[in-house]
């Protein structure tokens, strides 16, 4: 199984590229696990909001180009679909179930993510309805993953 993490933006804080580090070394047991990051777009304070869709726009082409054909996309969006750990872990079970092998899950900047990403998407996925900074959600993502084949293994861990 590859699992990809398309994701606009380099993390700088120590603490999360430790911790997506470990959850990296954590995955390697269950899948080839590949972080892809795709530059930001400068994004001002202030901007109107046919601004925001330009800069959306442009992230969104970037992401897109890192998404080869026949990928099965799960796009992290607030809009999407709540599901619990235990549901994704049946979801990501189902996924590979159903013959795919490349998984590539999508974050997109601070100002989320454009229409053609969202169309691209095989699943719109939230976290929660509420807002994380991007770079957090690198790691709580990862962490999520890690869960969802511990579970689908009967291993300990996430009770």
């Amino acid at each position: 199984m590859n699992i990809d993490v398309v994701a606009v933006g380099k993390i700088k804080e120590k603490y999360l590229n430790e911790g997506i580090k470990e959850y990296s070394k954590r995955l390697s047991r269950y899948c080839s696990l590949g972080i892809i990051e795709v530059d930001d777009e400068k994004a001002p304070e202030n901007l109107s909001h046919k601004e925001m869709e330009m800069i959306k726009d442009r992230e969104g082409e970037k992401i897109l180009s890192k998404i080869p054909s026949g990928a099965y996309v799960v796009a992290l969006a607030i809009e999407g679909k709540q599901l619990s750990s235990e549901a994704l872990s049946e979801k990501l079970g189902d996924i590979m179930v159903e013959g795919n092998s490349h998984i590539i899950f999508v974050i997109g900047g601070s100002l989320g993510l454009s229409k053609e990403v969202l169309k691209r998407a095989n699943l719109k996925l939230s976290f929660s309805k509420m807002t994380f900074p991007h770079q957090l959600m690198r790691m709580i993502l990862m962490e999520q993953i890690y869960r969802a084949f511990r579970i689908m293994r009967n291993e300990p861990y996430h009770k």
